[in-house]
């Protein structure tokens, strides 16, 4: 594919990514990511030749944009404290989930119930299991350092993910406010964090 098509290919991703964000996954046409992009429905079709398709490649993208992960294991070699690290992955996942607006939360989770997906090809599954083991390494090197208290560290960090997911349901369904996002970090940061007696 020419650098002009892959720059075209490109924008059609980008903009159904606003299409999909703001109306969700199920609700989505062919017409209304040919609208957005001003283009005709040839041209869409010469690149996607179905809104799944689309969504496919928007979550791919989003995938890669996300990979922070190396930069948290990069953190977790140097001299970094493992709650310092922890407490900046949480400030991260805060701005995610006070950003209701620019999200793809809904359109993802409608398109895993719309499809059977198996467990190996689910990019959420994928992306929560990475999260669990990253921060499983995060709160053992603290356990390790003095920094953290836990007995079951995969547990812990599973825990925090399915906090953090209910964290960005809520958000889409009922909305969250910054109060309570502090809160539940709050609660997880208590719940490692062993406190110096002096």
């Amino acid at each position: 594919m020419s650098e002009k098509s892959e720059q075209k290919k490109q924008y059609i991703v980008d903009t159904a990514r606003e299409v999909f964000v703001e109306k969700g996954y199920k609700n989505v046409t062919m017409k209304d990511i040919v609208d957005a992009c001003g283009i005709s429905r040839g041209g869409l079709y010469l690149y996607f030749s179905s809104t799944q398709e689309i969504f496919l490649e928007v979550l791919e993208a989003e995938r890669k944009g996300q990979e922070d992960s190396g930069e948290m294991e990069e953190l977790l070699g140097k001299d970094a404290f493992a709650s310092d690290i922890l407490a900046l992955f949480l400030k991260e996942q805060k701005k995610e989930l006070l950003r209701r607006k620019n999200n793809l939360t809904m359109a993802a989770y409608e398109y895993f119930f719309a499809h059977k997906v198996p467990k190996r090809d689910n990019l959420l599954r994928k992306r929560f299991d990475t999260a669990v083991r990253i921060i499983g390494r995060l709160i053992a090197a603290g356990v390790e350092n003095g920094e953290f208290y836990c007995e079951d560290t995969m547990g812990a960090a599973r825990n925090i993910m399915y906090v953090l997911e209910g964290l960005k349901i809520a958000s889409q369904t009922r909305g969250v406010t910054e109060e309570m996002v502090d809160r539940e970090i709050l609660y997880i940061m208590q719940g490692l964090i062993i406190e110096n007696e002096e």
